[in-house]
């Protein structure tokens, strides 16, 4: 009876995987030191190379609930683990925007090959470079392979305002607004034109990597994508945040509070747009002590979350309805894993059942709250993120053995400065001055991390 119930425990937590019924096919390296090419399944690609995703994920007892579990995400010290450095370089877009895009490892510290793969990350809602739960990513990823890493590339992108990048025109980010994620890429193939590029997006940065990827089809520079607790559909999580005292007044209110806190930052900036409807959006916000993440969207993001169109929206909902994207998994076509906590407490939805699309892989993970997935360590106290395990399996897949087929974007050139895709000239973007060495641990004060 004993061992009846171990074993049925232990299939408890196993994480529930989803395919198409009619798998993708990939073309993939028999080994890492052969040559020899051979046709596999997504299925069977998954199955060989990332076995955590068939292996229990249990949660450390003292974080059992996914209420725990993120709220550790918030209140842990991570400042002695997983130490990332960076180089910046700021990119100019054509609306006048600044983005922030950070490597490591630096320059000075090593340097790799150009075709060394290269994870491209998006983070969370008001998250960066800095953030916990990406720096527990990418120190192993691109630790030298002779210490036990993956010895590749990794590149933040910094979304407009964030991790101390500055706001340089009246537009803000969104999990709608996919452009700038698309100009980054865009610059990043152009640096490094052999290297493969491997999407990994946290929470907000995960859904704009699934529109990215969707909007994006057979013509996607990223050669595959990985998205973790992403939200899915924005107008089911946002009804389940306002429908919950607990969760309308510690996680809506906390991340409004974030987003108020990061537009302060840069209300001098803003100010110099006097006539914009972003300045005239911040103000109303600064003028609210205390506001919800709906009320926040309805202020702000609603408005100045994208360019126009489709910016502005009537209201939040419609942004919500126009932003999500369990419906737009049926459009990628890499190979692309999505993987979610059924006790996430932010994200409420999960798309089961809404795509059969062969080239998406969808997993459940039993616990692990919004972006914890912490399970207990080897010694009595200590905690490692779980993700890490399957996230690094999967970069490792699709890094070295994945064979990519067919072209990875459109042709490019330069106008006045700007790169920008052939054919379409209304975004683009430059380097700029600015930039410099950041130092991952040390993140911006005052901002709940982890969300």
């Amino acid at each position: 009876m004993g061992a009846f119930l171990s074993l049925f425990s232990a299939a408890y937590y196993v994480p529930k995987l989803y395919f198409g019924s009619v798998p993708a096919t990939v073309a993939a390296r028999s080994s890492a030191s052969s040559k020899a090419i051979e046709r596999v399944t997504l299925r069977d690609f998954v199955q060989l190379r990332c076995p955590s995703l068939f292996k229990e994920f249990r949660p450390a007892w003292w974080l059992r609930s996914g209420h725990l579990q993120t709220a550790y995400c918030v209140v842990g010290d991570f400042s002695k683990i997983d130490k990332v450095e960076y180089d910046r370089k700021l990119l100019r877009t054509l609306d006048g925007g600044t983005i922030g895009i950070d490597f490591t490892p630096p320059a000075q510290e090593r340097t790799l090959e150009d075709d060394t793969p290269i994870i491209v990350v998006l983070h969370g809602l008001t998250g960066g470079s800095h953030e916990s739960y990406v720096r527990s990513i990418l120190a192993p990823a691109c630790t030298p392979v002779e210490q036990g890493g993956l010895g590749y590339r990794g590149i933040v992108v910094n979304f407009r305002g964030c991790a101390g990048v500055p706001l340089t025109s009246p537009q803000l980010y969104s999990a709608l607004h996919t452009d700038d994620i698309r100009v980054a890429v865009m610059y990043i193939a152009k640096m490094y034109p052999k290297a493969p590029l491997i999407g990994v997006g946290f929470s907000l940065g995960a859904n704009v990597l699934t529109r990215y990827l969707a909007e994006e089809g057979e013509k996607s520079r990223l050669v595959a994508g990985c998205a973790l607790a992403c939200p899915w559909d924005l107008v089911a999580s946002s009804d389940h945040l306002q429908n919950h005292f607990f969760h309308r007044n510690v996680y809506s209110t906390g991340m409004a509070q974030n987003l108020q806190k990061v537009v302060a930052r840069h209300m001098d900036a803003l100010s110099k747009f006097p006539e914009s409807p972003a300045w005239k959006a911040v103000q109303a916000a600064a003028a609210k002590k205390r506001m919800s993440l709906v009320e926040f969207d309805d202020t702000v993001t609603r408005v100045v979350g994208g360019s126009s169109p489709p910016f502005p929206f009537p209201t939040a909902y419609d942004y919500y309805r126009a932003a999500s994207t369990h419906k737009m998994l049926g459009s990628i076509r890499v190979p692309f894993l999505a993987l979610n906590s059924e006790d996430d407490p932010i994200v409420s939805s999960f798309p089961a059942g809404q795509t059969d699309n062969g080239w998406v892989v969808l997993g459940l993970t039993k616990a692990g709250g919004h972006l914890g997935w912490f399970e207990a360590g080897r010694h009595f106290g200590e905690l490692q993120r779980w993700i890490r395990k399957p996230v690094l399996e999967w970069a490792h897949a699709v890094g070295e053995d994945l064979v990519p087929e067919g072209e990875r974007g459109r042709p490019t050139h330069e106008v006045d400065g700007f790169l920008k895709e052939v054919g379409r000239d209304d975004i683009g973007c430059k380097e700029i001055e600015g930039g410099g060495h950041v130092v991952g641990v040390e993140g911006e004060g005052g901002l709940l991390a982890g969300l």
